[in-house]
């Protein structure tokens, strides 16, 4: 089986970084895996796809050497069965809350002994290469999402699941959680209480000896991610970037053609009916 990258950068000592696919487009996903991330992650739960579109996106990856990861959209076995059998190397689980809840996680990403997987790879014996049943075991990522006020309450339990490879910070849902709905949801987080929850999750990580991943809105945060001591940081998102990189264009094309009126054709184009 091709090894899972992201296991041998960690155990190396190196931080990795993740990109988020929430479009359901494979050339997206092509464009993605072609500027020097580690890993992305398909979002099956808030992005705009299903697991059809996910597969063709998972394909698209493959050329690339980018460690496929799948954002499935709950806890429940099935979803996340059918995701690694598409080719993800590891399962981001939203919403876990307890113990009980990660070691559910656990349990349908193993095959048997550890778990209680069905087995059927129909895409995964092609893509990860031969002896897939017997090393998926060690090769697949199980990591749950550390993102309500329950689950900080029960993050050291939770990093303790045997078999569990790592935690994932959701900052939108945490902040929601943690305060009770006073913070509004979103990235980057600067409140006290929430730089706490964060560090106490990225300690409770660390004294299980498991992985701590944390989603960002910029390089500059995510760079302080690392500093911390975070495995994984995901910057941004394809829809983010393809929003921020068209109005800062479109910002700038105002900027430069301010006081040209759209009224007088003083628009700098050439007369000759030319087009593009």
């Amino acid at each position: 089986m091709i090894p899972n990258h992201l296991k041998s950068r960690w155990a190396a000592g190196r931080a990795t970084i993740n990109g988020w696919l929430s479009m359901g487009s494979a050339f997206v996903a092509e464009i993605m895996a072609e500027q020097g991330y580690d890993s992305l992650t398909v979002d099956i739960q808030h992005g705009f796809l299903d697991y059809t579109a996910a597969t063709g996106m998972l394909q698209a990856l493959r050329a690339s050497g980018v460690t496929p990861l799948v954002r499935v959209p709950w806890l429940e076995p099935g979803i996340i069965m059918k995701s690694l059998d598409a080719g993800a190397y590891g399962v981001i689980c939203p919403m876990v809350n307890s113990r009980d809840q990660a070691a559910a996680l656990v349990d349908a990403m193993r095959y048997p002994p550890e778990g209680n997987r069905s087995f059927g790879p129909t895409r995964a014996n092609v893509s990860a290469g031969p002896n897939y049943a017997m090393e998926a075991n060690d090769n697949v990522l199980a990591l749950a999402m550390i993102e309500t006020a329950e689950a900080l309450n029960n993050v050291e339990d939770i990093c303790r699941t045997p078999g569990l490879d790592g935690v994932y910070i959701g900052p939108a849902d945490l902040a929601l959680g943690v305060s009770a709905g006073r913070l509004a949801p979103g990235m980057d987080r600067e409140e006290a209480e929430m730089v706490s929850a964060i560090d106490r999750i990225r300690r409770a990580a660390r004294a299980a000896g498991i992985r701590a991943g944390i989603h960002c809105g910029t390089p500059e945060y995510a760079a302080r991610a690392i500093d911390w001591g975070f495995d994984m940081v995901t910057l941004s998102s394809d829809a983010r970037i393809l929003a921020a990189a068209a109005a800062s264009g479109i910002d700038r094309i105002r900027q430069l053609t301010d006081g040209v009126s759209e009224l007088d054709g003083t628009t700098g184009l050439s007369d000759d009916g030319g087009g593009y």
